[in-house]
């Protein structure tokens, strides 16, 4: 029988805005402005948005993140507003009920979201197979192919690749993405339970868990025989719909509500997660991510998330 590569999926395991405002429930939303850096000139979109509004501002962190406190009657003028003053500037925006919205469970993707690359183009780039694997790779993620198809032939391509070249990958090629420490560490620290998720293989996902921190990871298996790999993954592929699987199990297994966990990816795999967790955010995703996800993060790095939720700088852990 050939060689799982990887072992398996393992597990290892009130909050409030940071404001100190007390709001009443369910009537007040909050508009959350973040910029990718402290210079960014935030503070004068801010300080409009909320005069044509005409409500109050509690700052996250000075001129990058602030929220904007907005009774649910003025729902309907904020998008106009916000398309009005903020337009095309380098501003993520989120717009929720500001009860909530911090939570006790993160699913994340790997590849492309708490990670810099797909993992399989690079391995496959070192194996001399890096255009033609991309090439099918991006259509995946754009949805134009189905995942466990697209995996398999990925797979398929691969055969024969000394096993030691995924160390050589992992050792090269692969970096997390900025935030990702930060954003796993602070959650943690405030009671969060947070799994990483993956069509990729357990092979990354179990170092990536290790370096960034999560307490769980899930992810398919590349199989391998005497030191090679077989051109064959273990079935049942981990898809789209066995990621959403993956988070109601773990709310369950916590005693989690689907509100109380929020979910982060790029690509089309990871739409039945985004837009069944009670917050889904694409990260610099595709059109389809974006679409089934609530929030979108274009311009930041993961710690926008964090904004999002209501963390103030001030409340950010230092990552080991």
């Amino acid at each position: 029988m050939p060689d799982a590569v990887g072992p398996p999926s393992t597990i290892t395991a009130a909050l409030v805005p940071a404001s100190t405002t007390t709001y009443g429930p369910v009537m007040v939303h909050v508009v959350t402005l973040v910029t990718p850096a402290e210079d960014s000139a935030l503070e004068p979109l801010v300080l409009e948005t909320a005069r044509w509004l005409d409500v109050s501002v509690s700052w996250l962190q000075a001129d990058r993140a602030a929220d904007i406190i907005v009774p649910s009657r003025l729902l309907d003028r904020v998008e106009s507003v916000l398309a009005d003053v903020v337009g095309d500037h380098a501003v993520d925006r989120a717009v929720q009920p500001i009860h909530g919205r911090r939570k006790k469970l993160l699913v994340g993707d790997m590849d492309s979201t708490f990670i810099t690359v797909e993992c399989i183009d690079v391995l496959a780039a070192r194996a001399g197979l890096g255009d033609k694997v991309a090439a099918i790779t991006a259509r995946s993620i754009r949805g134009e192919l189905n995942f466990s198809d697209s995996l398999r032939e990925r797979v398929g391509l691969i055969k024969g690749v000394p096993e030691s070249l995924l160390q050589d990958t992992w050792d090269h090629d692969i970096a997390t993405t900025p935030g990702a420490k930060t954003l796993i560490a602070t959650m943690r620290q405030h009671g969060a339970i947070t799994a990483l998720v993956s069509g990729g293989f357990t092979w990354f996902t179990q170092r990536v868990t290790a370096q960034v921190g999560f307490d769980i990871h899930h992810a398919n298996t590349l199989l391998t025989e005497n030191g090679v790999l077989t051109g064959k993954v273990a079935e049942p592929i981990l898809d789209r719909d066995a990621k959403r699987t993956f988070l109601n199990q773990i709310a369950r297994e916590y005693g989690l509500s689907p509100s109380e966990t929020i979910t982060v990816g790029d690509g089309s795999n990871d739409c039945a997660m985004l837009s069944h967790a009670g917050t889904g955010v694409a990260y610099h995703g595709v059109p389809a991510a974006v679409a089934a996800a609530d929030m979108a993060v274009d311009h930041g790095d993961l710690t926008t998330l964090l904004f999002f939720q209501g963390y103030s700088k001030a409340e950010f852990a230092r990552p080991d």
